[in-house]
């Protein structure tokens, strides 16, 4: 939930709660469907082709396949092998787990360059009003700035507000990985801004990889900025329900399955993001050791042991965010349970001193940020804990990383 600033909104969650069920009862019945014929998406089209194509007389393997399959598939090939179906089908490969992660990298430089061409061309289409050449212009330039200066984009789909995620460091050679799933208002175009940086996901992901390298210089770490799922627009109904995270959850355990070797991957979840790892929890790998969740509206349980999780449950948030005034409770599908920060829910609470605000816990400086990046190159000795009993590291005594003590 990157854009929310202003507590004035809480009075529309509010009613949200009390009156959603309404809409939930309205929708779940038919009552507000709306059904529409469509043509398929850029990526469904290139997932078509593939399932039509062939390479040296043989079908392709179905790209829902398991990430192992795909991997076995593609070490078969040679590397001209490999770069020719990433120009036949860039949006395919782009977006399949299992595949080599550098002809993910190359096949979405591909499919980029592709779409920023579509959409250069829509900004000159005269069946577009000026509202729409200026949005094509705005998608053309995201296009360009996701294509420069040898950018890892692990996943890229144009439909609708889009959706993408980028590395930040060697993802073959890591040793800890991370992820930051953000929260609502996250498409292609919030992606990354230039105005309050540390509020969208490159920012965040930049300014976490940066600490982290400063944490343990030693540790070979990576960090991917998630932004590969449709998130809620706006504070509604559907940000106060759980549709959205259960789609990126589905998403996001496909993700975690799919990255390469078996380094601990730990996942920084921001307001709704929370949400959405909550409820994955129960249904990530193993590898998963850690789950940070900073402004949180909740997890869809009342503690930390109902996400039936093996990893470390970490919570955080700062003293002048306004989510803390937001009802922890759920309704009817409405609201997201316990506080996460809260002494019964049982996660390990952080400290996020000079953070300021919702969207400001990867700022610099902040206790927050350098305590996700000693998460998150498992220095959990060096953690600062909420609270004075600093019962944050209780049984992480033995816990080092690089060396560290």
């Amino acid at each position: 939930m990157t854009s929310f600033d202003t507590s004035p909104q809480l009075n529309v969650w509010r009613a949200l709660l009390a009156l959603g069920v309404v809409f939930v009862m309205l929708a779940t019945t038919g009552w507000t469907a709306v059904r529409s014929h469509r043509t398929a998406s850029p990526l469904e089209a290139s997932r078509t082709a593939w399932e039509h194509g062939r390479i040296a007389g043989h079908r392709l393997p179905d790209p829902a396949a398991s990430p192992a399959l795909i991997a076995q598939f593609f070490a078969s090939l040679n590397a001209h092998q490999r770069s020719r179906l990433a120009h036949r089908y860039p949006l395919a490969v782009g977006n399949m787990n299992g595949a080599p992660v550098r002809l993910r990298y190359d096949a979405n430089r591909i499919a980029l360059d592709k779409q920023r061409k579509v959409e250069r061309a829509r900004m000159h289409d005269d069946r577009l009003s000026a509202v729409g050449q200026q949005a094509a212009g705005r998608r053309m330039h995201r296009f360009e700035s996701l294509m420069r200066n040898n950018r890892q984009i692990l996943a890229f789909d144009p439909a609708g507000s889009g959706r993408v995620a980028e590395v930040f460091g060697n993802l073959n050679k890591a040793e800890r990985i991370s992820v930051v799933v953000p929260g609502v208002d996250t498409d292609l175009l919030t992606f990354q801004r230039t105005f309050r940086k540390y509020s969208a996901p490159v920012g965040m992901a930049r300014s976490l990889y940066t600490a982290e390298r400063a944490a343990s210089p030693l540790t070979r770490t990576a960090v991917i900025a998630w932004a590969d799922y449709t998130s809620p627009g706006g504070i509604g109904v559907e940000a106060a329900t759980a549709m959205r995270a259960e789609e990126g959850a589905v998403r996001l355990n496909a993700l975690v399955r799919a990255l390469p070797g078996s380094s601990p991957v730990q996942l920084y979840c921001h307001s709704y993001g929370s949400v959405l790892c909550g409820v994955a929890a129960h249904t990530v790998p193993s590898r998963v050791s850690d789950i940070a969740v900073a402004g949180s509206p909740g997890m869809r349980t009342e503690t930390a042991a109902g996400l039936h999780t093996t990893a470390r449950v970490w919570a955080m948030r700062d003293a002048d965010d306004w989510i803390q005034d937001v009802p922890h409770l759920e309704v009817g599908g409405l609201g997201h349970g316990a506080d996460p920060v809260s002494h019964d829910f049982g996660a390990r609470v952080l400290s996020a001193r000079d953070a300021k605000g919702h969207a400001g816990y990867f700022e610099p400086g902040t206790d927050s940020l350098r305590n996700f990046a000693e998460i998150g190159v498992g220095a959990y000795r060096a953690v600062r804990c909420a609270h004075d009993d600093d019962a944050c590291r209780t049984g992480l005594s033995g816990t080092t990383s690089a060396g560290r003590a």
